[in-house]
C-alpha cells in the first residue's frame, strides 16, 4: 500500500516496490524461499477456489504464482527446513553481497 503525500509523517518513506522502497519492517522480516512463497499462494489459491463464493485472483497473484512455480526448486516441507536450516549462518551479509555482485558482473558480460 503506498501512503498519500498528507500521510507520511517526517522520517517516513513511501513505499514503491517497482523502486524497491520497503517498509522498514521488510528488512527484517524473515525471508521466504521461492519454494515457500509458492506454497502459500497455492494454498491461497486453493482456500480460493473452495470458498463459497469465490472471488477473481488478481493478474498479480497469478504472474506471480507463475512465476514461483518456474523457480520452486522444493516440493516438500521438510526438504525446504533441511534447505533452510543447511543455509542458515552459512554466509555474512558482506560475502553473500559479494557474491551476489560476482554474479551480478559476471552475468553483464554474457550479453
Amino acid at each position: 500500500m503506498v501512503a498519500s503525500g498528507s500521510d507520511l509523517r517526517a522520517g517516513d518513506v513511501e513505499e514503491d516496490a517497482s523502486q524497491l522502497m520497503f517498509p522498514k519492517e521488510f528488512g527484517t522480516a524473515e525471508k521466504l524461499l521461492n519454494s515457500e512463497v509458492h506454497m502459500l499462494l497455492e494454498h491461497r489459491k486453493q482456500q480460493n477456489e473452495s470458498a463459497e463464493d469465490e472471488q477473481e485472483l488478481s493478474k498479480v497473484f497469478m504472474k506471480t504464482l507463475s512465476y514461483t512455480a518456474c523457480f520452486s526448486c522444493f516440493k516438500k516441507r521438510e526438504t525446504i527446513a533441511s534447505v533452510r536450516s543447511f543455509l542458515e549462518g552459512r554466509f555474512e551479509d558482506e560475502a553473500l553481497q559479494q557474491i551476489l555482485d560476482d554474479i551480478q558482473t559476471k552475468c553483464n558480460f554474457q550479453y
